[in-house]
């Protein structure tokens, strides 16, 4: 009987620690932008790539 209130007592300590990290990363920004970094991709770069160099042709 004494191990399962171990174990209760252990369950509801690390219940408690999950629980006080998510509010420590609510309170840091962590959930403030959920839609951008998933539609980031579908979105162009700002800057297009130049084109690949000219190589010249040996003249014949």
């Amino acid at each position: 009987m004494s191990v399962i209130l171990i174990l209760v007592a252990f369950s509801v300590m690390l219940a408690g620690g999950f629980l006080a990290a998510f509010f420590w990363s609510v309170r840091n920004g962590q959930y403030d932008d959920t839609y951008s970094s998933s539609v980031r991709i579908l979105f162009e770069d700002d800057k297009p790539k130049e084109p690949p160099p000219e190589v010249p042709t040996p003249a014949k």
